[in-house]
C-alpha cells in the first residue's frame, strides 16, 4: 500500500466531507434525543462507505472508456462552477 497515496485521498475526502450537507445532517439526528448516536454513527458510516463504493466501481468503469485526465478537467471545471455559483449568490443576497 502507498502510504502517500493513502493520505491524499484520506485527506481530500476528508476535507471535502467537513461541513456538506451530509455532515450537517448526521449532526442534526445526532443531536435528537430519539436518535441513539450510536445508531446514527454506524448508519452514517455505513451510507459513506456504501456511496464510496458506489463512486469507486463509477469511476472504475468510466475510466476505462473516457481518459483520467479528460475526467480531472471535467471534475475541476465543476468544483469551479459550484464556487462561482456560490460566491455569486452569496454575494448577491
Amino acid at each position: 500500500m502507498d502510504l502517500r497515496t493513502f493520505l491524499l485521498v484520506f485527506g481530500t475526502v476528508f476535507m471535502a466531507e467537513l461541513g456538506d450537507k451530509t455532515q450537517l445532517a448526521t449532526l442534526l439526528y445526532a443531536s435528537e434525543v430519539k436518535f441513539g448516536r450510536t445508531y446514527v454513527f454506524v448508519a452514517a458510516a455505513l451510507a459513506l462507505v456504501v456511496s464510496t463504493a458506489l463512486a469507486v466501481l463509477a469511476g472504475s468503469f468510466v475510466s476505462k472508456y473516457i481518459p483520467v485526465r479528460a475526467l480531472q478537467i471535467v471534475a475541476g471545471l465543476g468544483f469551479v462552477v459550484i464556487g462561482v455559483w456560490t460566491f455569486y449568490s452569496a454575494v448577491r443576497d
